[in-house]
């Protein structure tokens, strides 16, 4: 029989939203590759720093954090050419082949078989997004949210707010689960309890979240007792 959520007396985890790049996909290490690519084309090497700062972030936030790193004036023209060609990049990179985090794909077969609705909320935009649909199983998705299609992205709340709408669900009826202090930030600021699986940087401890090594062995009552833990 399956793991449905009726099975959980007292539950009010109503949907999860999955993080993609770091959390499902090991993809944060395209995005490194390029950017720093992209740092040394504009005029010299990414710092650590700038690296910290840019997992997870949205294209207009990570864009800008490298300009003003290095000393570069915004305009609008250099700014369009960088990110068409940071994008060129990653998609490049996604054709050479991405691989799962631990755990993930099993862990998307234990939501949808667990009864729970599921949006992926992602920084990343569509263009490249509906690239990875397509290695990530467009039927584990009810939704997805992409970081060009609200008014502002993680760490603002505005993806997990519109990935919450979407599955008809108050944020507080969902779970996030992400990889990254943006991430986390942002489905914090939403109202979502967060199950943190870090990946490329550490994550703060803070209320309403939940710390996990791996999505390995990830259970649907898991996903219940962890949102139940912070809910109350």
């Amino acid at each position: 029989m399956s793991d449905v959520l009726t099975e959980v007396p007292g539950s009010t985890l109503g949907g999860v939203l999955w993080d993609m790049d770091g959390t499902l996909l090991d993809s944060e290490k395209l995005w490194d590759i390029a950017l720093r690519e992209l740092s040394l084309r504009l005029g010299g090497p990414m710092t650590e720093a700038t690296r910290v700062a840019v997992i997870g972030a949205s294209s207009p936030f990570a864009l800008a954090t490298l300009f003003d790193s290095l000393d570069l004036e915004q305009h609008p023209e250099a700014v369009a050419e960088a990110k068409d060609w940071m994008y060129t990049r990653v998609g490049d990179l996604f054709e050479d082949g991405v691989t799962w985090r631990p755990g993930a794909q099993e862990a998307l077969a234990t939501v949808r078989d667990g009864g729970l609705r599921s949006a992926l909320v992602t920084n990343t935009e569509r263009v490249l997004v509906e690239r990875a649909l397509g290695m990530l199983g467009r039927e584990f998705f009810d939704h997805s949210v992409c970081g060009d299609e609200v008014p502002a992205g993680k760490p603002a709340p505005d993806p997990y707010l519109r990935g919450a709408h979407l599955l008809g669900l108050e944020p507080a009826q969902c779970l996030a689960i992400e990889d990254s202090p943006t991430g986390t930030a942002s489905a914090t600021a939403a109202g979502c309890a967060v199950l943190v699986v870090p990946c490329e940087v550490d994550v703060a401890t803070g209320p309403g979240r939940v710390f996990r090594e791996s999505l390995a062995g990830l259970s649907v009552h898991d996903l219940h007792d962890v949102h139940s833990s912070v809910s109350r």
